[in-house]
């Protein structure tokens, strides 16, 4: 995993190009109040990755970058362990994250990845 910069916790790789992000929503969809995840098994080793997506209804670019970054934070401190190697995961933000208490968020956040239909 690479390296952020602050101390003990690194983050799981990130997901950039849109060709990766389409390929995503072939896979399974877990849906909830904060949030949708989309899990797509690439059926690889390789290590687990990460995109982050906030659509223009949520609100202005300040609210959409503010949902983006305590999205990013509750996975590199919470949910990154429990990601699974050989999956891509897609975090789809809404507006009620910015409301949320950071450990709820990180709670839902974790308890989606691990869950399984």
């Amino acid at each position: 995993m690479p390296d952020t910069g602050k101390p003990g916790l690194p983050s799981p790789a990130r997901l950039r190009k849109r060709a990766e992000f389409l390929a995503v929503r072939r896979g399974e969809k877990r849906r909830g109040r904060l949030f949708l995840l989309e899990v797509l098994d690439r059926s690889d080793a390789g290590p687990p990755r990460v995109g982050f997506t906030v659509t223009k209804k949520t609100g202005n670019a300040v609210q959409r970058n503010r949902v983006r970054r305590r999205l990013k934070e509750a996975v590199r401190v919470h949910a990154a362990r429990d990601m699974q190697p050989g999956n891509d995961y897609v975090i789809v933000g809404r507006e009620d994250v910015l409301d949320a208490p950071f450990g709820q968020l990180a709670a839902e956040l974790s308890r989606r990845i691990r869950s399984k239909r």
